[in-house]
């Protein structure tokens, strides 16, 4: 039945990794069933007979689609069935998307999709790079125009040595997450998430990666060779040539004198006459499509951005090749938050406030591997006033979810463990304006508002983005490119991290690839500018955190207890726990691990019901003090209990410093008082109040006298 089914097999990183074709999903262009390890991934890739009208850029969609029954899960949602795709599901998308999407024809407007269906995962074989090497494959054998393949593999440290393609063990001790995609020739995608990674070490890392990537993708031209399809041919939307010339020679002059600006509003403004007149000059001749005039404008400002950068070495507003943008920074801006910080990097301005919760509020995740929460969270909102437009708000798309991704990607190494700081962490970065790297701006504002919340993080990150231009075998880089550089040039390179390493990269690219030189050139001006923003402005305005955290702020402890004592402190039915919250007016969080998290607004109270399971779960030994409460008054004295189910008596003359003639004239029913520990027998726990109330006095008078 399936006559063209055929199998292709090779290893990586010691691996097998599989192709089939010939078998599924046969009306799709391209299609590969991949195999890597257990990980089991379908990818097709499908083209449009006939070009999309009306719209002027390549309408290619890539999507990931996890499948829960690919880990033997049911989804948790009321339906029972998968949504809409997760944050990590989008991330992925994005990372296939970044490296096939330059090497289709620019002036190709069919509609390309490309999905990946994961439906089964193998831990130590990732999915989204079993699903990036299979889309590249689904591509290449296809008859859509594409100028591939490109392969991708993960590159781990794992005790100080390179790994390609780690394992999930291997995973738990790795200070690099880097993926590296390549064609034959070059590196076409870089991202990472490192532990404070030198730039020796960062470049070393692609180098293997991309040697890796050349050897699969001459297995994936051995596929072609055999079963690729010829590739179609396509209705170019090419501007046409004369046009564009005849517009050059009209516009040219204008065009530079009103780009030759450092203010995004009043170029937008100097241009809008000559939209106008150029419009009035031919928009008789093109009647039918006039927005072919819009393009061949654009085309003109990017031509002599470039030009002015090759030939001239000069940018737009002025700056050297190497000069940052006027810096500013300012915390503490709004009074009601936990921590708020605000970064202006030219016209870029990003506000971002950081909120402490307790342990409860962590994300509950519902994705393909062993993740089950997320305990800091970092959120990018880019609504499009930031902009100079007047588009509603809907929500985030795709491109917000990924820059929020890669600012808390770029904090989390210096993020506090739970151990030394137990809150979760909410991050949300405001674009206020943009004009260029709003992302490695909110990882300055980010950096700002922990700091300014007093969380105690190991150091202070920053970012920068570097741009390219490139001609033939000319090229070179610029740092802390603006809006246009980035629109007109062919890299964004974005590269966050402390004074001590890189903690992210993400690159942007627009032509087929980099060479080892153009790499290494944009980490080293990418680091120099990084500790300039850091030394000059950032520590400038916060030298370190706060060494107390907001009024506002929940106030939390935390200990950790054996799991075996977990159900003495929720008690049956959560009696227990449910009698120490409302007696001492917190919230309390029992983790599975035994980490016990308590919170409120009142300090003493937090303190109180920390004592209180530390009694459940540990024996009273005599010296110990407590806070308990009178249960019951008696001649004899008042019995007191100092945790659930633990009770112990202060005979009457250990209830104050001085003869006492009846119980009832120093304590009473539902009292909290300090009591310590005198005996412990057969018959029971002696306590006494007036051995306590000396020991807290002497406490105090020995910080007094300190």
């Amino acid at each position: 039945m399936f006559e063209n089914y055929r199998v292709f097999e090779t290893e990586i990183a010691g691996r097998p990794f599989k192709v089939e074709t010939g078998k599924m999903a046969g009306l799709a262009n391209g299609a590969v069933l991949v195999r890597y390890g257990e990980t089991v991934v379908l990818c097709t890739a499908t083209m449009s007979a006939k070009p999309r009208e009306g719209i002027d850029y390549f309408p290619l969609s890539v999507d990931y689609e996890e499948k829960l029954y690919a880990v033997g899960r049911i989804p948790g949602s009321f339906l029972r069935r998968e949504g809409r795709a997760s944050e990590k599901a989008t991330l992925a998308s994005r990372l296939v998307d970044r490296p096939l999407r330059p090497l289709f024809p620019k002036d190709m407007r069919n509609d390309v999709a490309v999905v990946m269906t994961i439906m089964s995962v193998d831990p130590d074989c990732a999915p989204d790079i079993t699903g990036l090497i299979g889309s590249s494959i689904a591509i290449a054998i296809s008859d859509i125009p594409w100028n591939g393949p490109v392969a991708g593999v993960s590159v781990g440290l794992v005790d100080g040595e390179i790994v390609i393609n780690p394992t999930h063990e291997q995973n738990q001790h790795n200070d690099l997450q880097l993926t590296v995609v390549s064609s034959s020739k070059k590196v076409v995608m870089i991202e990472a998430g490192a532990n404070e990674v030198d730039n020796d070490t960062m470049f070393n890392a692609i180098v293997a990666g991309d040697k890796v990537n050349r050897e699969i993708v001459e297995f994936i031209n051995s596929i072609v060779a055999e079963i690729g399809k010829p590739k179609m041919p396509f209705e170019s939307q090419e501007v046409p040539h004369d046009l564009f010339e005849a517009i050059k020679d009209m516009a040219v002059e204008k065009v530079r004198v009103a780009m030759d600006t450092d203010d995004k509003l009043v170029r937008d403004a100097a241009l809008l006459p000559i939209y106008d007149e150029v419009h009035a000059a031919f928009d008789e001749q093109y009647a039918d499509n006039t927005g072919i005039i819009d393009e061949c404008l654009y085309k003109l400002q990017k031509y002599v951005v470039r030009r002015w950068l090759l030939d001239d070495g000069k940018r737009v507003d002025g700056r050297g090749i190497n000069e940052i943008r006027p810096l500013a920074s300012e915390v503490g801006i709004l009074p009601r938050t936990h921590g708020s910080g605000m970064f202006t990097r030219g016209q870029t301005q990003v506000l971002t406030t950081a909120t402490l919760g307790m342990m409860d509020m962590a994300q509950l995740l519902d994705g393909l591997d062993d993740q089950t929460e997320k305990r800091y969270m970092h959120h990018y909102n880019m609504p499009s006033y930031s902009v100079g437009e007047t588009r509603p708000s809907r929500g985030p798309g795709r491109r917000e979810i990924g820059h929020g991704a890669l600012a808390e990607r770029a904090l989390l190494p210096v993020i506090p463990s739970t151990e030394e700081f137990p809150y979760v962490i909410r991050l949300v970065s405001e674009i206020l304006s943009s004009n260029g790297s709003t992302s490695q701006g909110s990882v300055c504002g980010s950096t700002l508002a922990l700091m300014d919340a007093g969380v105690p993080i190991k150091a202070p990150v920053a970012g920068i983005s570097c741009g390219l231009i490139t001609e033939g075998d000319r090229w070179m880089t610029m740092v802390d490119i603006q809006g246009v550089e980035d629109f007109f040039g062919d890299m964004d390179f974005k590269v966050a991290g402390t004074h001590k390493g890189i903690t992210a990269i993400q690159m942007d690219l627009k032509i087929d690839g980099l060479t080892y030189d153009i790499i290494r050139e944009a980490l080293d001006k990418c680091e120099k500018a990084r500790f300039y923003i850091l030394d000059e402005v950032m520590l400038k305005a916060i030298p370190e955190p706060r060494k107390e955290l907001s009024k506002y702020v929940p106030k939390m402890e935390s200990i950790t207890i054996d799991t075996e004592k977990i159900a003495d402190v929720i008690g049956k039915g959560g009696a227990v726990i449910k009698k120490i919250i409302a007696e001492c007016g917190v919230a309390v969080d029992v983790e599975e691990d035994g980490h016990v998290y308590v919170s409120g607004t009142d300090l003493e109270g937090v303190r109180r019901a920390i004592g209180i399971i530390k009694t459940i779960v540990t024996d009273p030994e005599v010296g110990s003090m407590y806070y308990g409460k009178v249960t019951k008054v008696l001649p004899i004295g008042a019995k007191v209990e100092i945790a659930p189910g633990k009770e112990g008596l202060v005979h009457i003359s250990k209830l104050d410093d001085h003869r006492v003639a009846k119980t009832e004239d120093v304590v009473s029913v539902g009292d909290i008082i300090p009591v310590k520990v005198i005996k412990i027998s057969d018959k029971g726990i002696d306590l006494s109040r007036k051995d306590a109330i000396a020991a807290i006095k002497a406490a105090k008078s020995a910080g007094s006298a300190e």
